[in-house]
């Protein structure tokens, strides 16, 4: 029987791996430690980015804005006392401070500025007048604007407003009690996410409005880099809104708004409360009476007390309940996208993160052109936002995988080193219970003894045995001498007899 003794060998020496104890846990803190440092080696030797120096897009529209030199004559800060919608009472004043100023986090265009919230916990006001008021009606309505949310949002607001054209909002500071025609944008607080999407109503009957809020707003992106928001109102009465150029909500005025308390159940007629019951109307009589003329004889075949049929009571009318009414209140607005006319923009906003900025705000009729300005200022700024935010984002180590995890096809000597470190470890408690679980490895580790052991024995005996080609050569080379010299052999033949003869002689 012939053996493979380099294969041998072999797999004798990768179970003889598996001897040694390997501390796991310890292997998986040094390759964590390993990747944490890499990762802050890394991090500090990022390449530099080289990233495009901001220039002005020239765009015509009723209100645009990318706030560069001179928005302190556009923008007025106000410091008016914020009004509580319950008591009338003026509580909070608003202290918030604005700036302008480039982002600090994933810069994108290289002095590119925004507007931006400074301070933590305080009302923030802000407002822009537009050069002449914005009429939508018969037209498609476009907002568009930036929010970068540098530091998160825990709770707070990041929404605009655009306010109502009246004599007021050239009179007053901008506050919460100024009247606003649509609201728009994302607000987070604790499980509350979404982009508020609310236009307010007049009821042309009376002269009372109604904040008409979508059903179902999408939920807000929670992200450092710059998001882009996108609504748009068409005059037939639908809109749409998008989030980084892309679309996420869309549907019908007629059929996804309702005011906050809006009763869907409420009867189209409602009671007459102003009317009065007839004093004649007798509620308590019966429906039906006995007829007195109704004829009694005997009857022969009784079979139980007999009453006479029912009647209609010419007096019965009825429970009584006031005549219904048309509702002096109910309206059809066939156009609610007709906004009223729209004066100004502004910030209200309440927030406990600071760093919110705004920038590249569209408020126009034109898709196209807030198209144009999301091609031109967005999409540049937010492939070089990705890309810092990638090679800023912490490296993830990759932990080793734990023994008995990694496959033959994957790695076959860690695969055949990590089953026998489990079985040896299993042996030396329970070395039947070792056995009974793992019969690959114990058959495994059996064959290669077995292996090792024929393969040591037959170095052995295969050194002592003679070898049959040596015993040919000695045997013919002692017949050639036979035949050759048969003088020599009887001369070796008469030495005894000579040795006898002589031993005679002497005797």
């Amino acid at each position: 029987m012939r053996f493979n003794t380099k294969v041998a060998l072999g797999l004798l020496s990768v179970a003889l791996m598996g001897f040694g104890n390997v501390a796991f846990a310890d292997e998986i803190d040094d390759a964590l430690g390993d990747a944490a440092t890499s990762s802050a080696d890394s991090s500090s030797t990022a390449p530099v980015i080289n990233k495009p120096t901001f220039s002005p897009l020239a765009i015509n529209a009723p209100f645009y804005e990318q706030f560069t030199p001179g928005w302190d004559s556009r923008w007025k800060v106000s410091h008016a006392k914020k009004e509580n919608d319950k008591t009338g009472d003026e509580e909070w004043t608003y202290v918030g401070q604005w700036a302008v100023e480039e982002p600090v986090v994933f810069k994108g265009i290289e002095g590119d500025k925004g507007l931006v919230v400074k301070n933590v916990a305080a009302h923030h006001a802000i407002s822009a007048k537009f050069d002449k008021p914005i009429d939508n009606k018969g037209k498609t309505l476009v907002v568009q604007y930036e929010v970068k949310l540098q530091e998160g949002l825990e709770c707070g607001g990041a929404y605009l407003k655009l306010l109502k054209e009246n004599a007021d909002l050239h009179a007053e500071e901008f506050s919460n009690a100024s009247p606003y025609v649509i609201m728009f944008g994302p607000d987070k607080c604790g499980a509350t996410n979404k982009v508020h999407f609310i236009f307010k109503h007049k009821n042309p009957k009376t002269g009372e409005y109604e904040e008409k809020h979508l059903k179902s707003p999408p939920m807000a992106r929670i992200t450092k880099q710059s998001t882009l928001y996108t609504l748009i109102v068409n005059p037939d009465q639908t809109y749409a809104i998008k989030m980084d150029g892309s679309q996420v909500k869309s549907g019908s005025l007629f059929e996804d708004f309702a005011p906050s308390d809006w009763d869907e159940d409420a009867p189209y007629e409602i009671v007459n409360e102003l009317a009065e019951k007839p004093e004649d109307w007798l509620e308590d009589e019966p429906e039906f009476i006995s007829d007195p003329e109704a004829p009694m004889r005997p009857n022969p075949a009784y079979k139980g007390k007999w009453s006479a049929p029912m009647i209609d009571n010419p007096d019965y009318k009825g429970p009584w309940a006031p005549r219904k009414i048309p509702n002096p209140d109910y309206y059809d607005d066939k156009t609610p996208s007709n906004f009223e006319p729209m004066g100004a923009i502004g910030f209200e906003l309440w927030t406990m993160t600071k760093d919110i900025l705004f920038d590249n705000i569209y408020i126009g009729h034109s898709i196209e052109d807030a198209e144009k300005l999301q091609k031109e200022t967005f999409d540049v700024k937010k492939k070089f936002e990705q890309e810092e935010d990638a090679a800023s984002a912490p490296k993830i180590p990759e932990v080793p995988k734990a023994p008995g995890e990694t496959t033959f096809k994957e790695d076959p000597v860690t695969f055949i080193k990590d089953n026998l470190e489990i079985f040896f470890a299993a042996a030396q408690k329970d070395p039947v219970f070792a056995i009974k679980e793992f019969p690959a490895v114990a058959g495994g580790l059996g064959v290669i003894l077995a292996t090792f052991i024929a393969i040591f024995f037959g170095l052995i005996f295969s050194g002592s045995s003679p070898a049959p080609t040596p015993k040919a050569a000695a045997s013919s080379d002692k017949k050639g001498k036979a035949e050759t010299t048969p003088e020599g052999s009887s001369t070796e033949s008469e030495k005894p007899k000579a040795t006898r003869r002589t031993s005679k002689k002497a005797e």
